[in-house]
């Protein structure tokens, strides 16, 4: 099989089995994980994508897609090939099959464009650290409501920065499992309104 595991080759397929199973394409994700392992790719770049996947691609839509992903790059150290095939193929079509979100990589990559644009705003007194001495004097953990003791485990004080305002950074897409997601944010977002 022609296969270069430097070379382009080696990009065109990993690509090409990111792009299927992010289109939920089972039987060509399945395709061009054979094609790789038959090419000689190691396995541990396989099951590197495939962590690296499940968080960008499925997310919170399936959060278990992270453990089978990083499950199976853990079979790939404890068994090795020819038998991680197999734990490979099984993590494939489940991530192929999962429902898809990149919502929070999205809410990442905002987060990060905002600080870069605006620098790092600083926290709430209430919630930075006040243990040490002078801490308090400073009005640092000053205020700060526990959650655990509040109704519903959520107290009703800011933790986002003031400079932000109502920045929203997360929006999950209502599918999978973040339909449930969409409902609890929205309910904790007119909370602390």
């Amino acid at each position: 099989m022609l296969y270069d595991k430097g070379g382009d080759r080696h990009y065109d397929y990993i690509s090409a089995w990111i792009k299927a199973t992010r289109n939920s394409d089972v039987d060509a994700s399945v395709y061009y994980l054979a094609a790789m392992l038959a090419g000689g790719e190691d396995p541990r770049f396989i099951a590197r994508r495939m962590v690296i996947f499940a968080s960008e691609d499925i997310g919170n839509a399936a959060p278990q897609a992270l453990a089978i992903a990083t499950a199976a790059g853990a079979a790939v150290d404890r068994v090795g090939m020819p038998e991680c095939r197999i734990n490979l193929a099984q993590a494939a079509v489940y991530l192929a099959l999962a429902p898809k979100s990149n919502a929070s990589y999205k809410a990442l990559l905002a987060a990060e464009e905002r600080i870069r644009r605006d620098g790092a705003a600083e926290p709430p007194q209430a919630i930075r650290d006040g243990h040490y001495p002078g801490a308090k004097e400073l009005g640092r953990g000053v205020g700060y409501r526990y959650p655990h003791d509040e109704p519903g485990g959520v107290a009703d004080q800011r933790t986002l920065p003031e400079a932000l305002g109502d920045a929203r950074f997360y929006e999950p897409t209502g599918r999978g499992f973040e339909a449930e997601l969409e409902e609890r944010l929205k309910r904790l977002r007119e909370r602390r309104q």
